[in-house]
């Protein structure tokens, strides 16, 4: 068989309201989840036995076992579907977004490797049954999995489409400072006050300016360096410009490709130890 390949497609919090903490530690939220045109890369052949190859520049220290995200997805598909329909696998996953960076790295290379599966072994399972199968690995999971603009809650597992947002072609900058963000003490952070839902309007643009990130405050404290990406994204005038998930990656949404491409043109000369991703939304 030739090489499978698949990308684990960027994710970003268009807005993030934690509307409640739980009693077993998790937070009710509801998300405007979007996705990035790049990210990192997956390829696998068939193999005698399971085996996961990391390379990139985000991938030294991160775990290439069996507790890594890849494989867990792996041996969670085969668990359910078997043996004889989901063959070892030889992965090699290139890591070229941040990790700990409120982008959902880990969540996308799991579920791009759940897609690259899928297809290639189990291609009667729609979105919404794999979605479900590997949700219980990682909240940003499920949606990652259709890597498509779509409404999450609950923890973030709970997907509804949002036609209204038609964002496809969105010109987008990402830039992270390259500092890790770590959630767990971020969303802890979080003051426990219930700001209000996400706002749902006719005006796209409206409904965005009236939404937030409600862990962007918590991040700040733990990441100062968040304030500064901000400030200089703004200065570009995009028309939207926030931090993504628990950071450190903040976004910026442009009209056109041109602004986009200047923005980042400027970022890398006055601050060229800064990661950015240029593209556009999915």
């Amino acid at each position: 068989m030739a090489i499978l390949r698949e990308t684990g497609w960027a994710k970003i919090n268009l807005a993030l309201h934690i509307r409640a903490r739980r009693a077993d530690g998790y937070h009710e939220i509801e998300t405007l989840f979007a996705f990035v045109d790049a990210g990192d890369a997956i390829t696998a052949e068939v193999a005698d036995a399971d085996r996961l190859t990391l390379d990139g520049e985000f991938a030294e220290g991160l775990s290439d076992g069996a507790d890594n995200l890849v494989l867990r997805v792996l041996a969670l598909m085969r668990a359910r579907h078997g043996a004889d329909r989901v063959p070892p696998l030889d992965v090699r996953l290139t890591k070229t977004l941040p990790v700990a960076a409120g982008i959902g790295g880990g969540s996308a290379d799991a579920a791009a490797l759940a897609r690259l599966v899928r297809r290639h072994f189990l291609p009667e399972i729609g979105d919404a049954p794999l979605a479900r199968l590997v949700a219980p690995l990682g909240a940003d999971i499920a949606a990652c999995v259709a890597s498509a603009t779509c409404l999450g809650t609950g923890v973030g597992e709970q997907l509804s489409a949002a036609p209204e947002l038609a964002l496809n072609g969105t010109p987008v900058l990402l830039v992270n400072p390259r500092q890790p963000v770590a959630t767990g003490p971020v969303f802890a952070a979080w003051d426990g006050v219930d700001r209000g839902p996400l706002f749902t309007g006719a005006d796209l643009r409206a409904q965005l300016f009236a939404s937030r990130n409600d862990l962007q405050r918590p991040a700040i404290a733990q990441c100062p360096a968040i304030v500064d990406v901000l400030t200089e994204l703004g200065a570009f005038r995009p028309w939207l410009a926030r931090m993504s998930g628990s950071g450190a990656t903040c976004f910026a949404l442009f009209d056109a490709p041109a602004e986009r491409d200047a923005a980042a043109a400027r970022l890398a000369a006055s601050h060229p130890h800064w990661w950015q991703l240029a593209g556009a939304l999915r």
